[in-house]
């Protein structure tokens, strides 16, 4: 039996505090429409420059618990659940030392990113200037990943994070998706590739932006 003073061992002997262990960190992209292209949130980084907003996670705390600490502090964002995108662990990523990555995903309209933003310590960049930004890690490669994993959920669904009001017309609809997806979309292709998973609410736009446009929704069920 063993005593309480004595740690499980496996069939080497070992127990689990004579292996090294890395470091767990966690790293955010937070993405949005803005301007007509995707954006990506960067904080100021302690050691100078940009990166994207991370920590490294506490003794007894939860992935998902470090990614909200790490937002609500360093970027003043909060009641968002992101998700986890992918495990980056090369052995080389950080200077530092042995530190593994788990990095996560949200996108949010513009307006829930930017209204609080605090231009002092964050700011939103082009996806496609990211090489501009030296940024620290391999921090441009996640949200490389990232960029890539959201696009391919614009390409076949509408508007799947919601960046859009419940009901919108075929434009606005359009113009979300090319800003996602960084590319002009032809605008009869694009109807019939999503108006299977739409419906109409029967009411109209109210004209302010163009002409009255029928109003649509993603289809429920």
């Amino acid at each position: 039996m063993t005593s309480s003073h004595e740690l499980p061992t496996d069939q080497h002997g070992k127990t689990l505090q004579d292996y090294p262990r890395p470091s767990v960190a966690v790293d955010t992209a937070l993405l949005t429409a803005h301007d007509g292209g995707l954006k990506v949130l960067l904080v100021h980084s302690p050691g100078g420059g940009w990166a994207l907003p991370g920590t490294f996670l506490h003794p007894g705390e939860r992935l998902a618990d470090a990614v909200l600490r790490s937002l609500r502090e360093k970027a003043g964002v909060t009641g968002r659940s992101p998700q986890q995108l992918h495990v980056f662990d090369e052995p080389g990523r950080d200077a530092r030392g042995w530190v593994l990555s788990v990095a996560h995903v949200d996108v949010l309209p513009a307006s829930a990113l930017l209204e609080p933003l605090n231009s002092e310590r964050a700011t939103v960049v082009a996806v496609e200037e990211i090489h501009n930004c030296e940024l620290p890690y391999d921090h441009a490669q996640i949200i490389g990943f990232a960029v890539e994993q959201v696009r391919s959920r614009y390409a076949t669904t509408p508007d799947p994070a919601g960046l859009l009001k419940e009901s919108f017309t075929l434009k606005e609809l359009r113009e979300v998706h090319e800003a996602v997806l960084g590319e002009a979309l032809q605008r009869d292709t694009f109807r019939r590739s999503m108006e299977r998973e739409l419906e109409a609410t029967g009411e109209m736009s109210d004209g302010t932006q163009g002409r009255p446009a029928a109003l649509f929704r993603v289809r429920r069920g």
